[in-house]
């Protein structure tokens, strides 16, 4: 079985036409690049990065409800299973670090949500920064 082998040329052209292909294309004299974000927009999609209906608002909103709704199942199922433990000590203890990484995780995460939010009024030059959760 033979391989075709890859020649300078082959290479050379494989590179000239893959830098053909990606070159950007001029902007017409009849609208902006801006002009073009907006008709690519969808309806309902938030306009803007920080405030109330920004996009890093709604990220952040969405993140803390899954850091917080898993470390509660975290917890719960630690609590199974120091429930049923049966007493075995390396169970019990497995099952104390369940809860106790959760309860971590949990506050680790409102750690992060209080300096994204300094962070953000910061950015913003709002107050408080603090997010709609």
């Amino acid at each position: 079985m033979s391989m075709k082998r890859f020649t300078p040329a082959i290479i050379i052209s494989l590179f000239i036409a893959t830098f053909v292909a990606i070159l950007p294309l001029p902007v017409s004299a009849q609208g902006s690049a801006q002009d073009g974000a907006a008709a690519a927009q969808g309806t309902g999609v938030p306009t803007q990065l920080f405030g109330d209906a920004g996009i890093v608002t709604t990220i952040t909103n969405l993140l803390l409800f899954v850091a917080g709704a898993l470390a509660v199942i975290m917890i719960i199922w630690g609590g199974i299973r120091y429930a049923t433990s049966g007493g075995n000590a390396s169970s019990v203890t497995a099952a104390k670090n369940t809860i106790l990484y959760a309860i971590v995780g949990l506050i680790v995460a409102f750690l992060a949500f209080a300096a994204i939010n300094f962070i953000l009024g910061s950015l913003t030059g709002s107050g408080s920064g603090f997010t709609n959760v």
